[in-house]
């Protein structure tokens, strides 16, 4: 029987450190015995976020040897830089360097931050937080007219708008795909991603006091109903996916705040919704997540008729 030795690396942190911990450097290998069906290969003491991305080198002589490199997500800790204000020293731009700039609080930047986070890009694009209550000038001279976040700065361009960012990254950078192939699949992300708009109109009328609950609860359905779409997981398209990005960071700020000031618990009467709001185990995404009283905090400053 033919051995197959796998070997990866990756950064890795363990569960129990605190958030400021420095992230280290690993690398191991398993031997596995080949079939001559199918293998799925296990990785000991190893937490895969995203699915890993694997290259196969094999020479062939009198024995048989391959070898295969897998770069993991295996619970990634950086230590995230200060936000920059109005008097923060500007980086040099397009330098070939590539730059996500966000904000911590944004839902909209937080989408890019997923997907950065999903792909290990960790060290190829530079986190460049802003202080939105404090935003630097140069950031709408130089990067983005429209003054809003997130932005790529990438091979001396600048891409923008949440949604067509995480499509972008996703196609030009490597890292394990976030977008299924299938036709059928992509047909119906399309219809989520164009969704987006018209579910947040509709929570935040209702936290306004400009719509109903009720209202707000047909576009909770919607999501209900969505998630009943393909069963071969818990997520939009089964597997975990750029939709589930896109929906992510705003029902992470819903949900508290529902339940807090309005008492309207968005995930009963809908178990898919309950389930699938479990994504946040998932630790590429939990990086970039908020207590959820600070976002009860925010949004009870934004809706102060509700307070």
């Amino acid at each position: 029987m033919t051995t197959l030795k796998v070997s990866f690396r990756g950064t890795a942190l363990p569960a129990s450190s605190p958030p400021q911990t420095s992230r280290h450097r690993f690398s191991d290998s398993v031997t596995f015995s080949l079939p001559k069906k199918s293998l799925i290969p296990k990785f000991p003491n190893t937490t895969i976020l995203c699915h890993p991305k694997l290259v196969l080198q094999a020479s062939f002589g009198k024995k048989t040897r391959a070898s295969v490199s897998a770069i993991v997500a295996t619970g990634v800790q950086e230590v995230l830089p200060p936000a920059l204000t109005s008097s923060s020293v500007p980086p040099t731009f397009f330098d070939g360097k590539t730059r996500l700039y966000v904000s911590y609080t944004c839902p909209f930047a937080q989408r890019a931050w997923i997907v950065r986070n999903c792909k290990g890009l960790e060290e190829k694009i530079e986190l460049v937080p802003l202080d939105l209550l404090d935003r630097p000038s140069w950031y709408k001279e130089k990067v983005n007219s429209t003054n809003k976040v997130p932005s790529l700065e990438h091979n001396n361009e600048v891409i923008v708008e949440s949604l067509d960012l995480i499509k972008y990254m996703d196609s030009n950078f490597e890292g394990p795909s976030l977008f299924q192939d299938d036709p059928a699949k992509r047909e119906f992300a399309e219809e989520l991603f164009s969704y987006t708009d018209s579910f947040n109109t509709s929570v935040f009328s209702f936290f306004k006091g400009d719509g109903t609950e009720a209202a707000a609860g047909a576009a909770f359905d919607y999501i209900e109903t969505a998630l009943l779409k393909f069963e071969e997981g818990p997520f939009f398209l089964g597997q975990f996916s750029l939709v589930d990005i896109a929906y992510a960071p705003f029902i992470e700020r819903f949900r508290p705040f529902a339940l807090d000031v309005k008492k309207f618990d968005i995930t009963a009467g809908r178990p898919k919704l309950a389930a699938w709001i479990q994504m946040d185990k998932n630790n590429a995404y939990n990086r970039t997540r908020r207590d959820p009283k600070v976002h009860v905090e925010i949004y009870k400053k934004r809706f102060p008729v509700q307070v």
